[in-house]
């Protein structure tokens, strides 16, 4: 539990939004995450991070060490404006937001999507109970 209290921890110090607005940001980074089948969302997201030289972020969260930080600005850099506006507008929070927001959850929802340290282990992972076990954190039942 201690991944799940630093999670909400630190999304508690990013967001300044309402508890509506944090389940959906957590909906919508389910959701890039579980985009296609066979891993492709999380294969395609290590891709974006590896492009834009964040490869060794990438791969602290879904090793089995400590989680390596990462700014709004490294999350627009990986996702680009395009994929940063269909999360905004998913959340219905602002770029900046949704970016801080994403800083703050994206390191610990990809720790717990693999517990292994093996990006294989995501298709073993249930998108709807990692979305209850977030959403229980930030106070949405």
């Amino acid at each position: 539990m201690g991944l799940l209290d630093a999670a909400l921890g630190m999304l508690g110090n990013a967001q300044q939004t309402s508890n509506g607005s944090q389940n959906n940001l957590i909906q919508a980074a389910l959701g890039l995450l579980n985009q296609s089948q066979n891993g492709g969302g999380l294969q395609n997201l290590i891709g974006a991070f590896q492009n834009a030289g964040l490869g060794e972020v990438i791969a602290s969260w879904v090793g089995t060490g400590q989680n390596l930080p990462i700014s709004a600005d490294q999350i627009q850099q990986a996702l680009g404006g395009g994929q940063l506006s269909q999360l905004a507008n998913a959340s219905g929070l602002s770029h900046s937001d949704t970016a801080g927001g994403l800083a703050a959850i994206l390191p610990n929802l990809i720790d717990q999507m693999t517990p292994n340290g093996q990006v294989s282990d995501a298709d073993n992972i249930d998108p709807s109970a990692l979305l209850q076990q977030f959403s229980s954190l930030f106070g949405q039942r």
